[in-house]
């Protein structure tokens, strides 16, 4: 009899520590930790005072929306926009369309969204302007000339006059002028020229457009003699480290604005109408255009001379 019960007993207890030994089930991942404040760049396009003005209610909306505060950081040049993503801890900002891809290849950043304006669009090109009473009108008209460019982090104010003398068959423009120089921001570009500081300027199309609407000199004494693709307008991109399901949450509140009256005003006073979905591809005249002058993204050094 006491045979019989101890074999039951011993398998029981073998049984019990095979079930003791079964390998667990491994550990969840540890979660990201929810994302409490964003500080956001913008790009010195236009006066601080008015960047602030125009961004300021529309960073208050998205942290109504999400929970989480933005901090707005106005860069004194565009090239500093990619290096404070490393010094000042920057999460996202409002990229041009060529500092967003030279951001995306060095940093690889992930744009979001970008605005449409009143007048329904929301690409810009870059434009060359010369005065209406300069004798300048092509390539070879230039040499010896004065030329503003805006930054060397531009697509308007410094990579389309690149692919302008290259096209023309000016290898190095520096020895082809008197003189360039950078103006910093499309506006002082604009002003040089139609004050004859400079004899030649590339500045931003939506630029040119917005001071003409203030100042009929623009348009009365200032002639654009060649022009570059359309391109994304300026988009909000972040950190490809970000937790994504905020991303997302980020991206559908800038894409419902246009639906909620609170949103609205806010776009209303930002000059859009509504958020639209921006991808990598809508960057591609900007890449194209750098390929065609053998520029590669990843090691061009944006840094002004």
């Amino acid at each position: 009899m006491s045979q019989r019960l101890v074999i039951p007993v011993a398998c029981a207890l073998c049984l019990l520590l095979l079930a003791g030994c079964s390998p667990k089930e491994p550990p969840a991942p540890a979660s990201k930790p929810p994302v409490k404040k964003l500080v956001i760049g913008l790009i010195p396009e236009q006066n601080i005072f008015r960047q602030m003005e125009r961004y300021e209610p529309l960073m208050a909306y998205l942290g109504g929306k999400t929970g989480v505060r933005f901090e707005l950081m106005v860069l004194p040049r565009y090239g500093n926009i990619i290096g404070n993503f490393q010094t000042s801890k920057m999460d996202g900002a409002f990229f041009g369309s060529f500092t967003y891809a030279l951001a995306h290849a060095k940093l690889g950043v992930e744009v979001l969204a970008r605005p449409v304006a009143s007048d329904n669009s929301s690409t810009y090109y870059g434009i060359i302007l010369v005065r209406k009473d300069s004798p300048i009108r092509t390539a070879r008209d230039m040499k010896g000339k004065r030329f503003a460019f805006v930054d060397k982090a531009t697509m308007a104010g410094y990579l389309l006059p690149l692919k302008y003398f290259h096209e023309n068959g000016i290898p190095d423009y520096r020895k082809y002028l008197k003189e360039a120089y950078f103006a910093g921001t499309h506006e002082d570009v604009i002003s040089d020229v139609l004050n004859r500081k400079a004899d030649i300027g590339a500045a931003k199309s939506t630029v040119f457009a917005r001071l003409a609407r203030v100042d009929p000199r623009i348009s009365n004494e200032l002639l654009v003699l060649a022009r570059s693709p359309e391109v994304p307008e300026n988009g909000l991109a972040v950190r490809k480290d970000i937790d994504p399901s905020f991303r997302n949450q980020l991206r559908e509140v800038l894409l419902d604005m246009h639906r909620d009256p609170d949103g609205k005003k806010v776009l209303d006073q930002f000059g859009a109408q509504r958020f639209i979905e921006t991808k990598d591809e809508d960057y591609r005249p900007v890449m194209k255009y750098a390929e065609d002058i053998h520029l590669d993204l990843a090691t061009y050094d944006y840094l002004n001379d």
